[in-house]
């Protein structure tokens, strides 16, 4: 979403607060010891979930701090957002210093406000609850933070995806590439740190978004809007790919609702702000010719020979399009029979359900209501 010529802009503001800061501490800096923790600015890393066991993970890798208060070589204040719905669920199992808030399982961007609301430094950063910060990742944050400009309002950390039986040399499943396609996105809230002013300028994630999808996209474009430039740091946090089942693809198209509050944001182009095209045309163009192919098989029962000929045409158009979609996922993964029939399963569901999906969203855009 970032253009090549902020990119540049931001990269050559960086460079010269980092030389000015080498010129200024001279000899000293070159003295520090390698393990030094870089005083950077003061951060908040908030964490929203629902309670999934990856979070204990999550947050033994950042070392939160002590609940005695900050201390040399203590981590970064850590605030978690139970988003489980209810008040009467079982307490967190969180580590001694760590703050839990409640948010009443209104979704990731709901929750997410809530925390950095909460917090009072100058810095906040997200993580998802299924990421496992680097190691020194504390450090490394401090480190990305301290050396930014004024005008920088956000930092994103480098994501990597260690995929399953790379090793071996197996290719990667659906799933497992659907996962590993984080790592190139830009501005998740995977691993992302926005300035507080940016935060207050913009309103925080807008809550309209039911799930973990496109929330942060959006933040992102009003963030830029409001005159502040994102940029990437140099701190790693890894996001294990998790098994999701057999209809994980299908219960993926949820996704296709917050599509619409993108187009109700930002026109009918939205996607130029994020890249890459979308398949929902053509999900919209299997799901019609499979429609039209039943509507007239149903008809030609009673209207004759035209009408059957018509539904096959339909019906070839609805396999060869339906198979082409099956095929661009199963060709680049290990095409074991496993895989494969699960492919060609979700291949004929996923395209009528993201329509579905979608219809859903654009009702609700077009009433008021979150879809």
């Amino acid at each position: 979403m970032t253009s090549e010529t902020t990119r540049q802009t931001t990269q050559q503001a960086t460079q010269q607060a980092t030389q000015q800061t080498n010129r200024q501490s001279g000899r000293k800096r070159r003295n520090a010891p390698a393990d030094a923790t870089p005083q950077g600015p003061a951060v908040t890393v908030v964490i929203p979930t629902i309670g999934r066991p990856s979070l204990a993970a999550t947050l033994a890798a950042i070392g939160p701090r002590e609940a005695a208060g900050p201390q040399e070589g203590d981590g970064p204040e850590v605030i978690v957002v139970d988003d489980r719905p209810g008040e009467d669920a079982e307490a967190l199992p969180v580590p001694a210093g760590v703050r839990v808030l409640r948010s009443g399982g209104r979704g990731p961007a709901a929750a997410r406000n809530v925390g950095w609301r909460a917090a009072t430094t100058p810095w906040v950063a997200f993580l998802d609850d299924d990421v496992v910060p680097g190691s020194g990742w504390a450090r490394a944050l401090a480190a990305d933070l301290a050396r930014l400009p004024a005008h920088v309002g956000g930092s994103q950390g480098r994501l990597e995806v260690p995929l399953p039986g790379s090793a071996e040399g197996r290719r990667p499943t659906d799933a497992e590439r659907n996962t590993a396609g984080l790592a190139g996105a830009d501005w998740i809230t995977a691993d992302m740190a926005y300035r507080r002013t940016a935060l207050e300028a913009t309103g925080g994630f807008d809550e309209r978004f039911p799930g973990a999808y496109r929330e942060d996209a959006d933040l992102a474009i009003r963030v830029e809007r409001a005159g502040f430039c994102l940029v990437k740091g140099e701190r790693l946090t890894r996001h294990p790919v998790r098994g999701d089942g057999f209809w994980s693809s299908v219960r993926f198209q949820r996704g296709n609702a917050s599509d619409a509050i993108m187009r109700q944001a930002y026109g009918r182009d939205w996607r130029l702000f994020i890249g890459g095209p979308g398949r929902l045309r053509r999900h919209a163009l299997t799901t019609g010719a499979g429609l039209l192919a039943l509507t007239l098989a149903a008809a030609g029962v009673r209207t004759g020979r035209r009408t059957r000929l018509a539904a096959g045409a339909a019906g070839l158009a609805w396999l060869g399009l339906t198979g082409e979609f099956a095929w661009a996922r199963i060709a680049p993964g290990p095409r074991t029979p496993g895989e494969i029939w699960r492919m060609a399963v979700t291949s004929v569901v996923i395209p009528p359900v993201a329509c579905a999906h979608r219809l859903r969203g654009e009702l609700a855009v077009r009433t008021g209501r979150r879809p």
